[in-house]
C-alpha cells in the first residue's frame, strides 16, 4: 500500500510535531555510546520504561563496557538481569559482548552484521543503527506500528509487517544533515507518540498481524524457570552446591507459599536439563548443580 510523498511529508510533520510535544526524556536518550543503547535496546524489549529506568543505570554501573560484559560470569549477569524477564536476553548479549570484544570492542553499524550477534532481531539492531549512530534504519516495534496504523490505515485490520514495513522505510529521513529531523529524532518521536496513541486510545497495534498477547506468566513453566534461576543464584555459587533435590524442595516451598501446586523432582530436572544446555547452569558431581 505506498503513500505519495506529498501524503509521507505530511505525515512526518504531524508525528515529529507531535515528538516535540510528547517528547520523553528519558537517561539513554542522552547517551551515543552504542554499548548503552545496546544495553537499553534490550532492556526495553516488552518491559515498561519505568522499570528500565535505573535498571539500565544500574547494570552499566556494574558491566560499563563491551569489554567488562564480555569478562562477566554467568553468576553476575543473571544476578544484574533479576527482575528484568526473560534471563536468556541477558545471557545472549553477553555472548554478543564476547563477539564484539574478540572483534576490537566496537559494535557494528550495519544491520546485517548486527543480526548476526546472538539475541540481535531486526528491531534492535535498526534501533542500534539509528539511535546510536544516527543513521537510517527500518525500526519497527510496536509504538511506530501504533502510529503507522493511526495516521496512515486507520481501518484497516489484520495488517502484516510485510505492509508496515516498505512505509516504515520510505518515512525515514535519509542522513542527520537535520538534527530536527534525523534519524535519531525521527524515531524518538515515532516512540513518544505511539506510547501516547496507547494510552489515550484502544490500542492501534492491536490491528497489526504481529500483535501477540502476552501469555499469562504465573503458574506458566517460564515463571518456574524464571524461580529456578533465583534459587541457583542464592544456593548455587558456594563451596556446596545444591543438588536436584534440594532444589526440587525449594521450588516446591515457594510454590506452596504462591498458592500453587508444588513442582516435583522430575519437571525440576527437566528444568535443570534445559537451563544448562542454554548456558544457565551446569551439572556437578553427586547430582548437583553450579551457575
Amino acid at each position: 500500500m505506498p503513500v505519495p510523498e506529498e501524503g509521507i511529508a505530511a505525515f512526518r510533520g504531524r508525528v515529529l510535531a507531535r515528538g516535540r510535544e510528547l517528547y520523553r526524556d528519558l537517561p539513554w536518550r542522552r547517551d551515543f555510546d552504542p554499548y548503552g543503547i545496546w544495553v537499553s535496546e534490550v532492556m526495553l524489549q516488552q518491559t515498561q520504561v519505568a522499570r528500565v529506568d535505573g535498571r539500565w543505570q544500574r547494570w552499566l554501573g556494574r558491566f560499563p563496557t563491551v569489554d567488562a560484559l564480555a569478562a562477566a560470569s554467568t553468576a553476575d549477569v543473571l544476578e544484574e538481569w533479576q527482575g528484568m524477564g526473560y534471563n536468556r536476553r541477558a545471557l545472549a548479549m553477553r555472548e554478543a559482548a564476547r563477539i564484539v570484544a574478540a572483534a576490537g570492542g566496537e559494535l557494528p553499524r550495519e544491520v546485517d552484521e548486527l543480526v548476526a550477534l546472538p539475541g540481535v532481531g531486526p528491531a534492535t539492531a535498526a534501533g542500534i543503527r539509528a539511535f546510536a549512530f544516527d543513521l537510517p534504519a527500518t525500526y519497527l516495534e510496536t509504538n511506530v506500528r501504533t502510529v503507522f496504523l493511526h495516521e496512515l490505515m486507520p481501518d484497516a485490520e489484520d495488517v502484516p509487517d510485510s505492509v508496515l514495513r516498505p512505509l516504515v522505510e520510505q518515512a525515514c529521513p535519509p542522513d542527520a544533515t537535520d538534527p530536527e529531523d534525523d534519524p535519531r529524532t525521527w524515531y524518538y518521536a515515532l516512540l513518544d507518540y505511539g506510547a501516547h496513541l496507547k494510552r489515550t486510545l484502544p490500542n492501534p497495534s492491536r490491528r497489526s498481524r504481529s500483535h501477540v498477547r502476552q501469555s499469562r506468566f504465573e503458574g506458566s513453566r517460564r515463571q518456574k524457570r524464571a524461580e529456578l534461576v533465583r534459587i541457583l543464584l542464592e544456593e548455587g555459587r558456594g563451596a556446596e552446591p545444591p543438588t536436584t533435590a534440594e532444589l526440587a524442595r525449594e521450588l516446591d516451598r515457594r510454590e506452596r507459599e504462591a498458592g500453587r501446586d508444588p513442582v516435583g523432582e522430575p519437571l525440576v530436572r527437566d528444568l535443570l536439563e534445559a537451563l544448562s544446555r542454554e548456558g544457565f547452569c551446569r551439572p556437578a558431581e553427586d547430582d548437583k548443580w553450579r551457575l
